[in-house]
């Protein structure tokens, strides 16, 4: 059965975005565009990504890429997206993107249909993920700490999740960052 896991950097101080959505940050950070070793084997093991609209924006706009389609199977491959949005989003020519609005739990069978055995990617943002955790179907939360701080910004997740409900199973070093994952559970304690 397909895990949903919230994979995502942070600052230091808590933000996946500043104020205006960029990830520009992240990207000023050695290693921020995640092409380390482990993050190929954890992206092998995914059937389905699942963004917000700002999220898919921006990358979008920033990579240009509805000029030029070509660039997204380098960065995700040919897997299914899922993109919830209240708003019209651009389009990239070729790819798999499918759009969404309203509750997680009402496209959660067609997601877990398409990532078959594989898991779901919650790229970002904050506020998705916190919807997945709601609906009790975050299974885990990798975060990618980086030495930076923002002044403010996009919460990493506008949640509260207390420690009956994350279990810290991983501490590793990936080159400047700090990764720490997270097992969530279920509210009811499963």
């Amino acid at each position: 059965m397909a895990r949903v896991i919230f994979y995502t950097a942070t600052t230091l101080n808590g933000f996946l975005a500043d104020d205006q959505d960029s990830l520009e940050w992240l990207f000023a950070v050695p290693g921020g565009e995640g092409g380390d070793a482990d993050f190929q084997s954890f992206l092998a093991g995914i059937g389905v990504l699942v963004q917000g609209s700002s999220t898919y924006r921006w990358v979008v706009e920033h990579e240009d890429l509805v000029a030029h389609p070509e660039k997204w199977p380098s960065y995700y491959g040919d897997r299914p997206t899922w993109v919830f949005t209240s708003r019209d989003q651009p389009v990239v020519p070729g790819v798999d993107i499918r759009f969404a609005a309203g509750d997680v739990q009402d496209a959660w069978p067609a997601i877990q249909e398409a990532a078959g055995d594989r898991d779901v990617w919650v790229v970002g943002g904050g506020d998705l993920a916190g919807q997945f955790a709601d609906a009790g179907l975050l299974d885990e939360i990798r975060v990618s700490v980086a030495p930076a701080t923002l002044p403010s910004g996009r919460p990493l997740l506008p949640r509260a999740l207390g420690a009956d409900r994350l279990e810290l199973t991983a501490v590793r070093q990936a080159g400047a960052f700090a990764e720490l994952t997270y097992r969530v559970t279920r509210a009811d304690g499963e």
